[in-house]
């Protein structure tokens, strides 16, 4: 049997929406450097719908098509709808990951989240800090 999914290995050959936005309404960074995955999220919103989300990922195959997977499930949802995606979605998207890499739908979901705090924050929004807190558990990193 295949380590990696058919998805997960087209995701990783043929990532979307890779680069960044220059003009971005939210940038979220995250990640760990020991291990060596780090996500950039890039979110362009307009009316509160996001427009455009671009990634750049320093990392293994897994976690760039966790990053590609996850612009793919927000890109033309709401904000509200974008902090709903959990990693759980993201590793059903891409017909499942090896355990031993579920960490890195664990960052694409951080690294939505950490763009959309930014953008929240560049406007003046008001959130449940609660809600954004996030995991440093050795699982994680």
């Amino acid at each position: 049997m295949a380590l990696y999914s058919d998805k997960v290995m087209d995701h990783f050959q043929n990532p979307r929406n890779v680069g960044k936005i220059d003009d971005a309404d939210g940038v979220g960074e995250v990640g760990n450097a020991k291990c060596g995955d780090i996500m950039r999220m890039y979110i362009k919103v307009e009316d509160g719908i996001i427009a455009d989300c671009k990634f750049n990922t320093f990392g293994c195959g897994s976690a760039i098509a966790t990053s590609s997977m996850a612009t793919e499930l927000i890109k033309g949802k709401s904000v509200e709808e974008a902090l709903q995606l959990s990693n759980k979605a993201v590793v059903e998207a891409l017909d499942g990951l090896p355990p031993a890499k579920i960490h890195c739908s664990v960052l694409a979901e951080q690294a939505v989240r950490a763009a959309v705090k930014d953008y929240y924050d560049k406007n003046g929004i008001e959130y449940n800090a609660e809600e954004f807190q996030i995991c440093d558990c050795e699982h994680c990193h």
